[in-house]
């Protein structure tokens, strides 16, 4: 297996060298390298033989996999039958380069202690990051509040991309949801683009006074409201023609981003548009993608991780929608359309 990196994708794992470095050398000594040695390993009976709990592992694998090094086959949604190989000769040119004498002299070289240089003791469960280092899903107001508007920070990209797709996107529109939608900053530059849409924002009832706050200080605040809800807890709002999820269905396993996928089905009226904009696993990211998996293995309540666009195409098209693309932009959008009455 060979892997040819972009710049883009070269800079970033560089920037995160020592964490890759910490990955392999926990690889080879809790046994991984081992085990994936005399061939294919099954995840449930990997994290078995590890003592390892298997989302941690799962998570901690993707790391090997974002560096070209382990190769994976997800046959379904259980995690535990993913199977795993190892490129010929990883173990043997991770001893040549970080064998054990190296592991035991820098271990105390991370300023990180709780997780960085304890990976071993993070799949095991004997170490891992608190409440205090890391809260998901949040479980105050106030958690969420700071959550919500941490991640309306990072949707330049997306804002970008569905802005260069919009002429296609908005016409004939009329009501636009934004599920998951932060404090409404990407529905307010959806209505910059698209005078005769009115937007509402879908969240916990605790983000309306984000949304709030930025309807107040939009240009259209007449076009710009809030719904109150769990997405967990009951079905979509129904009335609209157009919806999103946007960095949302990442956060989620599969049978999750599945039944969110058909709530979007079954709320949206006959012909509506769903939008779907998150950063997909592509060559170029990943490095980001290895730096999520390495920042939750110690996370047991977390379970981000970057999928292929084809995954969600695939899935839309199960669960009933057509006319299915992805878009390009800095992050790809994919747009889906359900089935006008009759059809």
């Amino acid at each position: 297996m060979s892997v040819t990196l972009s710049p883009r994708a070269l800079m970033s794992l560089l920037v995160n060298g020592p964490k890759a470095v910490d990955v392999l050398e926990t690889a080879l000594a809790v046994g991984l390298l081992d085990a994936l040695e005399a061939g294919p390993g099954r995840l449930g009976d990997l994290a078995e033989r590890l003592g390892a709990r298997p989302l941690r592992l799962y998570k901690f694998l993707d790391c090997l996999e974002s560096l070209g090094v382990v190769e994976r086959d997800e046959p379904g949604d259980d995690i535990a039958q993913a199977v795993y190989r190892a490129v010929p000769g990883l173990k043997d040119a991770v001893l040549s380069v970080v064998g054990p004498d190296a592991i035991e002299r820098d271990r105390d070289r991370y300023p990180w202690r709780r997780l960085h240089g304890r990976l071993a003791e993070s799949l095991r469960g004997e170490v891992g990051m608190t409440e205090d280092d890391f809260v998901w899903p949040p479980k105050t107001d106030e958690q969420t509040a700071a959550f919500e508007r941490s991640m309306s920070a990072g949707v330049g990209p997306a804002v970008e991309t569905i802005h260069r797709h919009a002429d296609e996107l908005w016409s004939g529109r009329r009501r636009f949801l934004d599920v998951g939608g932060g404090d409404g900053t990407l529905a307010v530059r959806v209505l910059d683009d698209a005078p005769d849409l009115r937007a509402d924002v879908f969240n916990l009832p605790a983000v309306g006074p984000l949304v709030e706050q930025t309807r107040a200080g939009c240009g259209h605040p007449d076009r710009l409201g809030f719904v109150g809800g769990d997405f967990f807890a009951g079905p979509l709002p129904t009335g609209y023609d157009a919806m999103a999820f946007v960095r949302v269905l990442h956060d989620w396993p599969n049978d999750v981003a599945r039944r969110l996928v058909e709530k979007a089905y079954a709320a949206l009226e006959p012909g509506g548009l769903l939008l779907i904009c998150e950063e997909f696993r592509t060559p170029d990211r990943l490095a980001i993608q290895f730096f999520w998996s390495y920042f939750l293995v110690g996370v047991d309540s977390a379970f981000s991780r970057l999928r292929e666009a084809e995954w969600y195409t695939g899935l839309l098209k199960e669960v009933g929608f057509e006319r299915i693309e992805v878009l390009p932009g800095g992050w790809e959008l994919v747009t889906a359309y359900k089935p006008a009455t009759g059809a």
